[in-house]
C-alpha cells in the first residue's frame, strides 16, 4: 500500500494574500482618514447618505484588517498541534468579515428609517464633496487589490468591497446635487436605502463562499465529478473512492483518495509524482494524499459519511 503526501505552495497559481500586505496597510490608512471626514461632514451636513456610507467604510476597515492579520498568521509553520499550520485563519477571517458586514448594515438600516420618518435639511453641497472624495480613495483602493482578486477571496472581498464603495459615492454624489437641485428632503434617506440594498446584494456571493469554505465543501471551480474521472482516467487506476477535496484556506486546496491498481506494478513513485504535478496544472490542487490499493478497494468504516458519493467506490467504465 503506497502513500503519497504533497504538501509544496504553489504560489505561481495566485497571489498569496501576504504579497499585499502594503496594499492592505496604505488600504486600512486611507480608509480610517476618510470615515473620520465622512462622520465629521454627515454629522454636520446632516446626511444619513454619508453616516451609512461611512459606517460600511469602517466595516471595510476592519475587513481589511482581519484579512491583513489572518494572512500575516498563515505565514506561521506549522507545529506538531496545527499540522497544517494556520493557513485556516483566512477562511475564518472571511467569514467573521461577512457577519460583521451584515450586523453594520442592520445598524444602518435602522438609522436610515429614523432618517426617512424625520427628515432634516441636507448640505447637499458637503455630501457631494465628501463623496467625491470617497470615489477617489475607495476607487485607488480597489485598484491596489486589482491584480490578485481572481486568486484569492479575501483579496477579492477586498477589490468589490472598494469597487462597490467608489460605485456608491458616485450614486451618493448624484443624491446630493438631486437634494441640492429639488430640495427633496427624503431623497437623502431613500439613496441610503438604495446603498444598503447595494451592499447587500453585492456581498451576499462572499457570504455564501465563505460559509461553504468554513465547512469544507469543495471549493468553487473545482468539479468533484471531474476530478473523480480524472483519476479513474490515470494509468491503471480501475477504481476510486473516499475522494475528498476541501479547502486549506482560502487561496489553497488539498485532496485524499484512495486509488485501485492492479498488483505487482512497479512504477508506484512515478504515477505518484505524475499524479501530483497533474493535479495542480489541471484543478491547482496543491496538497494531495492518495492512497494506492492493490486489484481491490478496501473499504474503512465511515459511519455517516458511507452514502456521501465521495466516500462510495466509482468504477472505470469498460472501453
Amino acid at each position: 500500500m503506497a502513500h503519497s503526501h504533497d504538501h509544496h505552495d504553489h504560489h505561481h497559481h495566485s497571489h498569496a494574500p501576504a504579497e499585499f500586505g502594503r496594499a492592505f496597510g496604505v488600504g486600512i490608512a486611507l480608509n480610517i482618514a476618510f470615515v473620520v471626514a465622512e462622520v465629521i461632514g454627515g454629522l454636520w451636513a446632516n446626511s444619513s447618505a454619508l453616516l451609512s456610507d461611512a459606517g460600511h467604510n469602517l466595516s471595510d476597515v476592519l475587513s481589511l484588517a482581519l484579512a491583513w492579520g489572518a494572512a500575516t498568521l498563515a505565514k506561521r509553520r506549522s507545529s506538531a498541534r496545527y499540522t497544517y499550520g494556520y493557513k485556516g485563519a483566512t477562511i475564518q477571517a472571511a467569514l467573521v468579515n461577512a457577519a460583521l458586514l451584515y450586523a453594520a448594515l442592520g445598524a444602518i438600516l435602522w438609522e436610515t428609517i429614523a432618517h426617512l420618518r424625520h427628515p432634516e435639511p441636507v448640505n447637499g453641497k458637503m455630501v457631494m464633496l465628501l463623496a467625491g472624495l470617497g470615489i477617489v480613495v475607495n476607487g485607488f483602493t480597489a485598484w491596489l487589490f486589482s491584480s490578485g482578486q481572481k486568486g484569492d477571496v479575501n483579496v477579492r472581498g477586498a477589490y468589490l468591497h472598494m469597487l462597490t464603495d467608489a460605485l456608491v459615492s458616485a450614486g451618493v454624489v448624484v443624491g446630493g446635487g438631486l437634494v441640492l437641485w429639488t430640495g427633496w428632503l427624503w431623497l437623502d434617506p431613500a439613496i441610503g436605502f438604495v446603498i444598503l440594498a447595494l451592499i447587500a446584494y453585492s456581498s451576499w456571493g462572499l457570504l455564501r463562499e465563505t460559509v461553504q469554505l468554513s465547512l469544507q465543501a469543495v471549493p468553487a471551480g473545482i468539479d468533484l465529478d471531474k476530478v473523480r474521472q480524472f483519476l479513474l482516467a490515470q494509468p491503471g487506476v480501475t477504481e476510486v473512492h473516499d475522494l475528498h477535496v476541501w479547502p486549506l484556506s482560502t487561496q489553497e486546496t488539498a485532496l485524499t483518495a484512495h486509488v485501485v491498481r492492479p498488483s505487482g506494478s512497479s512504477d508506484a513513485n512515478h504515477f505518484l509524482k505524475n499524479l501530483q504535478h497533474d493535479l495542480v496544472h489541471e484543478f491547482n490542487i496543491g496538497h494531495c494524499t492518495i492512497q494506492i490499493e492493490q486489484d481491490t478497494a478496501v473499504l474503512g468504516h465511515h459511519g455517516c459519511c458511507d452514502a456521501e458519493k465521495g466516500s462510495v467506490v466509482t468504477t472505470k467504465q469498460p472501453a
